[in-house]
This record gives C-alpha cells, sequence and structure tokens, in this order.
C-alpha cells in the first residue's frame, strides 16, 4: 500500500509537470498564433546564415592555406642555388643560370597572383618584379615603382626599398637617397628606420657627403644606445645599430667618439 501511495504521488506530479508545460506551450501557441509561419521563416534564415558564415570560414582558411603552400613553393624555387654543373647525387633542386630560376619563379608566382586574393596577390606582384630585375631590369624597375605606389599591407615598403637597392646599384644616388629617406619617416616594422637610415647614410658616403652620412650614423647609434624600455632598462642593440656603429668609426673616429657608452650587456639584456 505504501508503495502504491508513492507511486500515486510520482503519477500525480508527472501530471501536474505535463499540464504545467503543455500549459506553457499552449499559451506560447496562442501568442504566436498568425505569426507561425513568420517566424519559422526567421529561423530558418538564420540557421542558413549560419551554416554559410560556418562554411565560409572554413573555406577561407582552406584556400588560405593553400595560398602560403603556393607561394612558398614559388619562393622556394627563387631561392634555389644557381649551379652550372650540378654535382653527382644532388637531389636539390638548381638551375644553370639566373636567368632560368627567375623566369620558372616568375611563372610561379604569376599562377598565385592569377588565382588568390590579397595579400598573396600583391605578394606574388613584388617577387615577380624582383625577379624581373634579372631578365628584363627596366621593366622590373617599372614594377616595382607601381607597387611602391599601390599596393597591399607590407608590400608597399619592401617595393619601395628592392628599388631603392636598385637605384643604388645603378649608380642613381639620388633617387635612392629619396626613397630611403621616405622609409625611414615611415619606421614600418618589416623596413625599420634604422635599416633605411644605414643605408641612407652608405649613399651619401657614395656621393661624397660624408658629414651627412656620419650625421645620419651617430643619430642612429646615439638613439639607440639611449633607447629603454617599459621597465625604464636599455634596449639591445640592433644590428643595424652595431653595424651603424662601426661605419661611424671608419668614417669618422672622433664623431664616433662622442658617441653615449654602450650599456652593459647584464644591463641591456
Amino acid at each position: 500500500m505504501a508503495k502504491y501511495k508513492k507511486k500515486r504521488v510520482r503519477e500525480l506530479q508527472h501530471d501536474r509537470f505535463r499540464d504545467t508545460t503543455m500549459s506553457l506551450f499552449d499559451r506560447l501557441g496562442d501568442l504566436l498564433e498568425g505569426r507561425g509561419r513568420t517566424i519559422l521563416y526567421a529561423l530558418a534564415g538564420l540557421i542558413v546564415a549560419g551554416l554559410i558564415v560556418v562554411f565560409f570560414v572554413k573555406w577561407s582558411n582552406r584556400k588560405s592555406d593553400e595560398a602560403r603552400q603556393a607561394i612558398g613553393r614559388a619562393i622556394t624555387i627563387a631561392k634555389a642555388p644557381v649551379l652550372a654543373t650540378p654535382f653527382e647525387g644532388n637531389t636539390q633542386l638548381t638551375f644553370p643560370t639566373e636567368k632560368e630560376r627567375a623566369q620558372r619563379a616568375i611563372e610561379e608566382f604569376e599562377k598565385v597572383a592569377a588565382k588568390y586574393g590579397e595579400p598573396y596577390r600583391s605578394e606574388s606582384r613584388y617577387f615577380i618584379a624582383t625577379n624581373r630585375l634579372v631578365l628584363d631590369r627596366q621593366k622590373g624597375i617599372s614594377e616595382l615603382a607601381e607597387l611602391s605606389n599601390n599596393s597591399a599591407g607590407e608590400v608597399t615598403p619592401l617595393a619601395k626599398f628592392a628599388l631603392a637597392q636598385t637605384y643604388e646599384s645603378d649608380g642613381k644616388y639620388s633617387e635612392a637617397a629619396q626613397l630611403y629617406g621616405d622609409l625611414a619617416k615611415l619606421n614600418g616594422v618589416i623596413i625599420t628606420a634604422e635599416t633605411a637610415n644605414l643605408r641612407l647614410a652608405k649613399v651619401y658616403e657614395k656621393m661624397g657627403k660624408k658629414k651627412e652620412a656620419a650625421d645620419v650614423l651617430f643619430n642612429i647609434v646615439d638613439a639607440s644606445r639611449k633607447a629603454k624600455g617599459d621597465d625604464n632598462q636599455p634596449l639591445p642593440i640592433s644590428a643595424a645599430a652595431r653595424e651603424a656603429a662601426d661605419e661611424l668609426e671608419k668614417l669618422d673616429p672622433e664623431r664616433f667618439a662622442q658617441l653615449p657608452p654602450e650599456a652593459p650587456p647584464s644591463l641591456a639584456g
């Protein structure tokens, strides 16, 4: 009898729960009466939109991975060694001449530029231009000049730096100095002010402007040795600043002697 009562109590509790639940559904149904189809369409739309977003993210990630692999293969070709006569047993990718390597690299980068969007398209165009310098120097210069003014992300400073180096190599020092100066003002992440100013100083030296070169070198090293981090401790000296110090010591020993002392390694670290 006791077991029956307990069972009956559970049944009644279950019935009350069911009644309450059904009552809630009934009230909800009354509220949604006449609008059920609209709400269903809205819910379906939200689900479809969510599925589209998920699909797009997965597709985008897959395409990005594919693009990175493709541009990586092209870079491998561009950096392959040039060996007129490959040694026996060599399994590494090589090319007999720089021109053949440049042509093959351009072909691979053109495939990437045609198939993928930014930033891979602009990056590929940059590598195409730098390799073009080997095959058609004037055309390569024109392509770098275009990228210097109209490209995505970090390609603009990279193209400008490559163009400046090309001008410097061709003896067009005024054009090179102008570009290095512009890059120094930008102070980008890839082409820093120190890097650009170091090249600018070397161009000034080639132009016979010894004082201007010494001033630029002094400022690079002076700022680097005085730089401090958030903890007020001296920052490590960069490779560009060290090279600038060596250049200044050779170019103008007296000016070099005026530099503040370098922080001890224990403090700079």
